[in-house]
């Protein structure tokens, strides 16, 4: 029963059978069902986001949208513009109100691909985001509430990035 549910609900494209993968499934099993963000750790091409589609597949939001964003293909503007969205006029070329990938993901899931990567601008951003649960578009003046479940992956490690001053000690607890 376990693998027909696996394979209907989001374990279907991961494969191994080792010990350490069980213990992949089974944590995605375990924390699925739940509301909390997860960060996702492991070497480039290991599966970080098939493990993070598993995990919305699994979860109560799989009908809502699941978007991945990859922090590390987004200048700094880039990425507080991609992810907050934009009024008219916030800057040169701004035609329209352009909604984030925070308000696109509402109900659903957003993948913060390699989060390592993210500037301390960004994660101080992001964590205002985390703690409020809204967000506020470039040259925007209202705040906006999301509800949208967070998934993080990196490639890089974390613990030496915050020891050299480039990962926010608040925003990264080990457990």
């Amino acid at each position: 029963l376990r693998g027909q549910v696996d394979s209907a609900y989001g374990l279907e494209n991961m494969v191994g059978s080792s010990v350490a993968m069980q213990e992949v499934f089974r944590k995605i099993r375990r924390v699925a069902p739940t509301s909390a963000t997860v960060l996702i750790l492991g070497e480039s091409g290991t599966g970080k986001e098939l493990a993070a589609r598993a995990i919305h597949n699994l979860s109560p939001r799989a009908q809502a949208r699941f978007l991945p964003f990859n922090c590390a293909a987004a200048t700094r503007e880039l990425v507080e513009s991609e992810l907050f969205g934009y009024n008219r006029g916030a800057f040169t070329g701004a035609a329209r109100d352009k909604p984030g990938y925070f308000e696109e993901a509402h109900g659903g899931t957003l993948l913060l691909d390699e989060i390592g990567e993210m500037t301390m601008d960004a994660q101080a951003k992001l964590l205002r985001v985390l703690e409020e649960r809204e967000i506020m578009r470039v040259g925007g003046t209202r705040a906006i509430p999301i509800d949208v479940r967070i998934l993080a992956s990196t490639n890089r490690n974390l613990d030496e990035a915050v020891e050299n001053g480039v990962f926010g000690a608040p925003f990264y607890i080990t457990d």
